[in-house]
């Protein structure tokens, strides 16, 4: 920017003319204009990670209906559908002789996602709820070449994903360092959001470590993610991947400003296990545990409020053979100071097992040494699905409104979950789905309200306010959590 010092005018008057003399003083930038001078550029970026992006579909297998639907049928069940209106008895045309029976199963569009490319020879992460359930996973590449991919390993708990096409000299992506994210920093999201392949999305790093309740701390961002962003990468302005694109905060199932990005290289270290074995291997030790408050730490000396209460140790397990009691603290781990309670499950989840590891804990105003064997969590059980669910499934009109079809849970599935009832999720849309709740999982509680069948599930349903939202407990093989659902307006 130029400026005239006029404090440095001078003009002086000749013979038979005005001559000006003007000193020009070049001035520092102020912060604005500087901010303005570097408003970020993406389209190198593009140009150089937009070849590494792919684009997933996923396919599963379903029976085919008894017979052709009569003209019209499909337009009015699908509009029954999409508005949660109860299915209507139509009868169907009756089949033509000599008509051509249907094949026993057909496969159908399930969902769409992305994933990048991290190998040369073809290897593609993305996030397991891609794939889960899939049949076939069909991989599309920017210059449109398709190809079936193989699931090597999915990890729910992380929810990463490692699948593989038969392809070579792939453009594969540039790791970046998580630990040089800075909040602030300009980011940009590619991925195919509600199928638009390729759709580059910016914003900035809004939080870093966020804890949201599952295994690992995320990255929050305001890049727009929208369905079908899931699994695609997270780039820095260097042009490496920082994270994965994995959730939103929505109330309208779009995007709000909020997303959520799994770091790049937890991500990397579960892809490592999920190559050699198809599965990862977590730690345990054995503890069910709770956040340290200011006023508990002040009450028993502890001073910061840091660390993770021991609210009980399981009968057996490494915890209590190494003599961790309950009301204990745990303030540290392997000499890593374990800040908040979530801090713990994460550095012993990935530990492996059977290491000997050192546990620091607060016991009746001081400090205790003591030494545990780390076991190996247990893999995530398969639910089975009911085996006549035509006939056992129900679905009450408050469960509509939020989206739920539920069934009795048999004795042996109780047994196998080691739950005394609750009622087994048979088809979810709409707002339950929009709340994470997936086909097979079981709740056990409704608004703080056990539930152990099918007709305290409708009592309980029915006694709340069908316009606000309800949190569900509900269990998802071997593990336990919260979902609150929100009903559309």
């Amino acid at each position: 920017m130029i400026r005239i010092d006029w404090k440095k005018l001078n003009a002086c008057v000749l013979t038979g003319a005005l001559a000006v003399t003007v000193s020009v003083a070049l001035l520092p930038l102020t912060p604005a204009a500087a901010q303005v001078r570097t408003l970020p550029d993406f389209t190198d970026l593009v140009e150089q990670v937009g070849p590494s992006v792919v684009n997933i579909r996923t396919l599963e297998k379903v029976a085919p209906r008894n017979a052709p639907a009569a003209p019209g049928e499909d337009e009015m069940l699908e509009f029954f559908r999409r508005f949660g209106l109860p299915m209507p008895n139509v009868p169907r045309q009756a089949p033509r002789q000599n008509r051509p029976q249907p094949p026993e199963e057909e496969e159908q569009p399930r969902g769409v996602g992305s994933g990048f490319i991290f190998s040369a020879n073809g290897l593609i992460m993305t996030n397991a709820h891609v794939v889960d359930g899939a049949d076939e996973v069909i991989v599309t590449l920017t210059d449109k070449r398709e190809f079936k991919a193989k699931i090597i390993g999915a990890d729910k708990r992380s929810d990463v994903a490692v699948v593989k096409i038969e392809a070579s000299g792939l453009p594969a992506v540039k790791i970046g360092d998580v630990g040089r994210l800075k909040v602030g920093e300009w980011v940009i999201a590619i991925g195919s959001p509600f199928g638009l392949d390729n759709t580059v999305t910016a914003g900035i790093v809004s939080a870093k470590q966020r804890d949201t309740g599952d295994y690992l701390p995320f990255i929050q961002t305001d890049v727009a993610i929208n369905p079908g962003n899931s699994g695609g990468p997270l780039i820095n302005m260097r042009g490496e991947v920082v994270g994965i694109n994995s959730q939103i905060y929505s109330r309208s199932g779009g995007s709000m400003g909020i997303s959520f990005a799994i770091p790049v290289d937890e991500a990397v270290r579960v892809s490592e296990q999920l190559r050699v074995s198809g599965r990862v291997s977590r730690g345990r030790i054995g503890v069910q545990i709770d956040q340290v408050t200011k006023e508990v730490a002040e009450s028993i000396g502890l001073g910061k409020a840091q660390g993770a209460l021991v609210r009980s140790v399981e009968a057996g397990s490494p915890a209590e053979k190494a003599g961790v009691e309950a009301g204990d603290i745990i303030v540290k781990f392997e000499g890593r100071v374990v800040e908040k309670s979530s801090d713990l499950p994460r550095m012993v989840g990935g530990t492996k097992p059977g290491t000997r590891s050192a546990l620091t804990v607060f016991r009746r105003g001081g400090h205790k040494e003591l030494m545990v064997t780390i076991a190996e969590i247990e893999a995530d059980k398969p639910v089975r699905k009911a085996a006549d669910k035509d006939d056992k499934s129900r679905t009450s009109a408050a469960g509509q409104a939020l989206g739920l079809a539920v069934s009795e849970l048999t004795e042996a599935l109780k047994k196998e979950l080691k739950v005394r009832g609750g009622v087994r999720v048979d088809a979810v849309a709409d707002a339950a789905a929009r709340a994470g709740v997936r086909e097979g999982d079981v709740i056990v509680a409704i608004a703080n309200v056990q539930v152990g069948n099918v007709r305290e599930f409708e009592l309980a349903l029915a006694k709340l306010d069908k316009n606000k939202p309800v949190s569900i407990l509900f269990r998802r093989g071997e593990w336990a959590q919260y979902a609150v659902i929100r009903p559309a307006r």
